[in-house]
């Protein structure tokens, strides 16, 4: 990371954050201990990640975009080539599943990192 990658507010971009599943903050430490679990913190700059909370944010807005993208694409095959049903299967299942792995970490650490740029707090009851 160079110096022209940090922001006015000494933060790494929330794209750049998020397509490397790195700490919102300084960029170099990871943001996950396992697949989708958030680690406790960062072990390079020691941001807290404890009361990070993503929801189903990220899972909705992959669901959406990539319902969009397979249906589409295979409207287009249908319409093109007429292939089989089980041909369909074994083209669209593969691209849904591994699709969906791909994209839902780093869906999940962007919008981790929006919250952090924005300073978003958990609100109570009491608020």
């Amino acid at each position: 990371m160079t110096v022209t990658d940090i922001d006015d507010r000494g933060q790494i971009p929330v794209l750049r954050a998020g397509i490397m599943c790195k700490c919102p903050r300084c960029g170099v430490g990871k943001l996950f201990g396992g697949f989708l679990t958030v680690a406790e913190r960062c072990a390079v700059c020691d941001l807290d990640f404890t009361n990070v909370d993503s929801g189903d944010g990220p899972a909705v807005f992959v669901i959406m975009a990539l319902g969009f993208l397979v249906t589409a694409g295979a409207l287009i095959v249908e319409v093109a080539y007429q292939p089989p049903y089980w041909l369909h299967f074994v083209i669209w299942f593969p691209a849904i599943l591994i699709g969906g792995l791909a994209l839902l970490r780093p869906s999940k650490a962007m919008l981790i990192a929006v919250q952090f740029k924005h300073q978003a707090k958990q609100h109570s009851a009491r608020d």
